[in-house]
């Protein structure tokens, strides 16, 4: 039945699921795939997402080095960041990291469609050079796109996608939203130099995270120069003299070079053609799918962000191994969506893996385990820095619900974190294991007492 069909699998997206989901289908199990892109490969995470914003990141922590090298006794004269230098090499090295994923996808075998793809029939796939194919199965992987708020003058302002192609960096920017991408693009561009504004319209920013944790981010962003708003929301924006005139719910109005929008993100499932077929859509645009990543059409599958289950590389590459064990490898393997570790790369960073304090609390009696400190390599250098490790524990089971670290190498620290928690270890099983001294992260195996119940 299957050499009826020009492929077994095509998949439309070549982003970091697309492309795993596509090379383990025919590099591990012989299968004739089809991948169609219309952009870069390599997606969101790869070109506008997690790695050029790492480097950024990278980048951004370097302006406290050599006050910091001083109080250690070096003599390191501080310059001025040179953006063009630095984006200069941020664009070869996404380039390297395109290419390394279409030579994966050629050494596997796949077939690769530089093209615009959307769906006819439920074995058909139309790419934007009038031609067909078709497949067995089809994955889409097309990802989701930042998203500008219904507001007249809009585009005066940019989004996470443009800001690794300024041509230079503003002096002032606003930046609009107070979730993971708004706080940690403050962060860096604080670092870098930039005046920035942030204006949140909730009570706190990093909102779905451990309150205690978030609370420390925020105070550490305004410690570090951050001029953050909450409560606060863009009333209207037009151009004016010297850049771009806010108006704001606290009834300022003030001129920026720069505004960037993080307020949210919608899944890439436009134009598609999917509810045609039978694909059925939610409110923002996204697929629907049951645990198995399969939509109502049995023959057509959905991974990653263009889903809105939780939007995060590592989850899409999970979906899409699990896409493949399902259809190719004939075992049913549901995606696992449970205890996922993430950080939020701010400055410091934050590390979470499990329930919140309020999310546990809702649900049962919990001890909390906290304390916060200042580290030693920043203390020694007389700065105002400080950490927080944090264990939500379940009084009846023992078991640890949340861990919550804000920390430098916070995301580092939760990797390992996470497994332990992961595999429902109780908080005595945290306490049998020996320190590690020196170091921020012994405090997770050494507090004895809760800090309180809840």
């Amino acid at each position: 039945m299957a050499d009826t069909f020009d492929f077994d699998l095509f998949v439309i997206g070549g982003g970091s699921g697309g492309v795993r989901a596509a090379r383990v289908a025919a590099g591990e199990h012989g299968a004739r795939v089809g991948l169609a892109e219309d952009d870069r490969y390599g997606g969101t995470c790869v070109i506008r997402g997690c790695v050029p914003k790492k480097l950024m990141v990278f980048a951004s922590e370097y302006a406290d080095m050599p006050a910091e090298a001083a109080a250690y006794g070096w003599d390191i004269k501080s310059g001025p960041f040179d953006w063009t230098a630095f984006r200069g090499k941020m664009t070869d090295e996404l380039d390297r990291l395109e290419g390394v994923y279409r030579k994966l996808l050629a050494g596997s075998g796949v077939e690769t469609f530089d093209l615009r793809a959307s769906i006819k029939d439920p074995h058909t796939v139309a790419l934007s050079d009038g031609t067909t194919k078709t497949a067995k199965h089809i994955l889409i992987a097309t990802g989701g796109h930042p998203v500008r708020p219904d507001l007249p003058n809009a585009d005066l302002g940019i989004v996470s996608d443009d800001i690794f192609h300024l041509e230079s960096l503003p002096k002032s920017i606003l930046i609009i939203g107070g979730g993971y991408i708004a706080c940690e693009f403050a962060c860096i561009l604080n670092g870098l130099g930039v005046e920035v504004t942030q204006y949140y319209r909730g009570a706190q920013i990093l909102r779905g995270f451990d309150d205690e944790a978030r609370g420390l981010v925020a105070d550490s962003m305004i410690e570090s120069g951050v001029n953050l708003h909450l409560g606060t929301n863009i009333v209207e924006m037009d151009k004016a003299e010297g850049g771009i005139r806010v108006k704001s719910t606290n009834g300022s109005e003030v001129v920026f070079d720069q505004v960037m929008f993080a307020t949210g993100r919608d899944p890439s499932s436009q134009n598609m053609g999917l509810e045609e077929v039978g694909v059925a859509l939610g409110r923002k645009g996204q697929i629907e799918v049951n645990e198995y990543s399969q939509t109502g059409v049995p023959s057509i599958y959905a991974i990653g962000d263009v889903t809105d289950r939780v939007n995060l590389t590592p989850v899409a590459i999970r979906e899409g191994m699990a896409f493949v064990q399902t259809v190719f490898a004939g075992n049913p393997t549901p995606v696992d969506h449970e205890l996922i570790a993430s950080a939020v790369f701010t400055q410091p960073e934050m590390g979470t893996v499990g329930l919140s304090e309020e999310e546990a609390s809702a649900q049962e009696e919990v001890e909390i385990y906290a304390t916060s400190f200042k580290p030693m390599q920043t203390a020694f250098a007389g700065k105002p820095d400080r950490v927080l490790m944090k264990l939500v524990v379940s009084k009846s089971s023992r078991i640890v619900l949340g861990c919550h670290i804000v920390a430098p190498n916070a995301g580092e620290l939760i990797q390992m974190v996470g497994i332990a928690v992961k595999a429902r270890l109780t908080k005595e099983q945290f306490d049998a294991t020996c320190a590690v001294h020196p170091t921020m992260s012994e405090e997770l195996v050494t507090m004895r007492t809760p800090t309180r119940s809840a």
